[in-house]
């Protein structure tokens, strides 16, 4: 045996081993010099050549791992997604939020914008072309008075009515039942000691804005103030030399305003008792008072043809011109802006702030009488729905009217008739604009120039239908 079958054997390499041995060594390392010179300069073909070589050698064993592996990524995919859920959850709450935040905002700022305006008198609500024609069934029609009603006021939750007439009584009405819940009864004239009441024509009442007091003033000069809810008499206020025509609480107080044909306008405190001061200016008698918050009230001063506002503080007052008859009556929409009514027809829209009408609508009930001998119709009644476009108007033309107020009060357009047969003497609307009363009656109540003889002496209950909520604008 050789040498080098015995080195075999043993396992040591022969010397011819070692020679190969080196020479594999020096083409390992010029492979692998090789390999490094292909990593700097070729990497994607290493890339290749290992990829095909994974592929070749372990594609089965790899099919096993990725189905482990996938069936790992379902179950993180399902946290993952479950976290990102969670998360998109928490966005919407956050964004939901923050828009309810700036919807309260809006609202808030809406708000404080509306008192604003309210606080400078300029809050105009457009309201007026939301409104449905009344349907003439649906007016309730409510019997108690012998003669013309004169005059009526609205409690200040809308629950009930005060309705006061020629007979020299004042009914007390359901809004809901249209029921009595009371009656005060004409007084007899020198009967000492029976309950008191009114011995003459009620030509004016006003309910304060807590619903505590009601004044009731006659054609006897004589103030009357009740407790609204019992009708339980108070007191008796006395100082006007003739028919007291006009009556008006200043909201939030118990402060009161009275004028009369004594041409006079007079403050009293009614919660104690007492006579303030009185005021002088008007010509002729006094038709119609009413006021707001500000310690001011406007006046209708029938013949002489003027509306007055009295600034009580600084005892003076602000005349405007504009109608061509007896302006009968009138009512603020806002503390800036107020509507009246004349026996000429014409209705006005006035400004504080300027002294002749933003808006004048002549005939605004038509005209009566033979062709060429035509005379319009007598407003006898106004009434504005607080702080929005809304008025009514009445005459006796047998239909209520509602106008619209155009856009900072310059112009009047006509919305609807109401058919009422009558005299319509009175006009209130609710306070939350659903219903419009009208004190209906056979004869003016001022006077007894005309008597209709098919009109009802009643109070009627026109309910108001609105669409959806109304904006506010500045005028």
């Amino acid at each position: 045996m050789s040498a080098t079958a015995v080195a075999r054997k043993r396992g040591k390499p022969a010397t011819g081993a070692r020679v190969g041995s080196g020479a594999g060594k020096r083409r390992r390392k010029a492979d692998s010099a090789g390999d490094r010179g292909k990593t700097k300069g070729g990497g994607k073909m290493n890339e290749e050549i290992s990829s095909d070589s994974e592929n070749e050698s372990l594609t089965p064993r790899r099919t096993e791992e990725e189905e482990g592996e996938e069936l790992e990524e379902t179950a993180q995919e399902k946290k993952l997604r479950l976290a990102k859920l969670y998360l998109e959850q928490l966005r919407q709450q956050e964004e939901e939020k923050a828009e309810a935040h700036e919807f309260e905002e809006d609202q808030v700022a809406g708000r404080l914008k509306e008192d604003v305006l309210e606080q400078r008198g300029r809050l105009q609500k457009s309201v007026a072309k939301e409104i449905q024609t009344p349907a003439p069934a649906d007016i309730r029609v409510l019997r108690g008075h012998q003669l013309s009603i004169t005059c009526l006021v609205i409690t200040p939750d809308d629950s009930a009515i005060f309705s006061a007439a020629k007979d020299c009584t004042i009914i007390k009405w359901s809004v809901e039942s249209g029921r009595k819940l009371h009656v005060i009864p004409r007084a007899k004239k020198g009967a000492e000691g029976k309950p008191p009441g009114h011995s003459s024509h009620v030509l004016c009442m006003a309910i304060s804005s807590d619903g505590k007091y009601l004044a009731s003033g006659d054609r006897s000069k004589l103030i009357l103030i009740w407790e609204a809810q019992s009708c339980r008499h108070l007191y008796t206020f006395t100082g006007h030399r003739d028919a007291v025509s006009g009556l008006a609480f200043r909201r939030g107080t118990h402060q009161l305003y009275s004028t009369s044909h004594d041409r006079s306008v007079k403050v009293w405190n009614v919660a104690e008792n007492s006579y303030v001061e009185t005021l002088f200016g008007h010509q002729d008698a006094v038709a119609a008072l009413d006021a707001l918050g500000r310690e001011c009230c406007v006046t209708a001063g029938g013949r002489d043809g003027t509306v007055r506002v009295w600034k009580i503080p600084e005892e003076s007052q602000l005349v405007f011109y504009g109608h061509q008859g007896s302006i009968d009556s009138i009512q603020l929409i806002n503390e800036e802006h107020m509507v009246s009514g004349a026996d000429d027809g014409s209705v006005a829209l006035w400004g504080l702030s300027k002294k002749r009408p933003l808006a004048l609508q002549r005939d605004a009930h038509g005209l009566r009488g033979e062709p060429g001998l035509e005379q319009p119709f007598w407003v006898s009644s106004v009434a504005a729905l607080l702080n929005t476009d809304l008025v009514a108007t009445g005459s006796h033309s047998s239909c209520v009217r509602l106008w619209q107020c155009g856009e900072g009060f310059r112009r009047l357009d006509l919305l609807c008739d109401i058919p009422l047969v009558g005299f319509i003497n009175s006009l209130k609307f609710s306070s939350s604009g659903d219903f419009l009363v009208a004190g209906v009656g056979q004869e003016h109540r001022l006077g007894r120039w005309w008597r209709i003889k098919e009109a009802r002496n009643s109070v009627c209950i026109i309910p108001l239908r609105w669409a959806p909520r109304p904006t506010a604008v500045g005028s």
